[in-house]
């Protein structure tokens, strides 16, 4: 079992940015071949870019079964929301952003720091990379 934690754009409308249920397949694939394989199923929240008919057409192609949560209980996604608030405590409330470029490196420096550097006791207080190294997955190096 693993856990891909894709945060999208929540809110915004369909607006130049945001990622809609292609781009989450695509994103999916991306970890599939990095991975080696993909998950069982997915557990996703009830946002336009999971709820797409193309989205729903990838995961049936592939056997990847969608699990949504019930609107208004974050709660049963508890990985996840303790996920995204790592993410808003060591990244975004940490980090002044002076541009969206600025934005992306620093996101991007914090989730290879998340991956590769940083232990989680989940993993037996390895650091994501080398616990996948540990038992024969393919890195998490993007």
């Amino acid at each position: 079992m693993f856990v891909i934690s894709i945060d999208l754009c929540v809110g915004c409308g369909g607006h130049r940015g945001c990622l809609g249920g292609d781009d989450v397949a695509r994103v999916l694939d991306r970890v599939a071949l990095q991975r080696g394989a993909l998950p069982e199923k997915i557990r996703v929240d009830n946002g336009t870019e999971f709820t797409s008919k193309r989205l729903d057409q990838w995961a049936y192609l592939r056997k990847v079964r969608l699990n949504f949560s019930r609107p208004g209980k974050p709660s049963y996604n508890g990985i996840i929301e303790a996920f995204n608030g790592r993410v808003r405590a060591e990244c975004l409330n940490e980090n002044w952003f002076l541009s969206l470029e600025d934005a992306k490196e620093k996101v991007e420096s914090w989730r290879c720091h998340y991956n590769m550097d940083r232990t989680h006791s989940a993993l037996g207080n390895l650091a994501p990379e080398e616990f996948a190294a540990s038992s024969g997955q393919a890195s998490l190096a993007g």
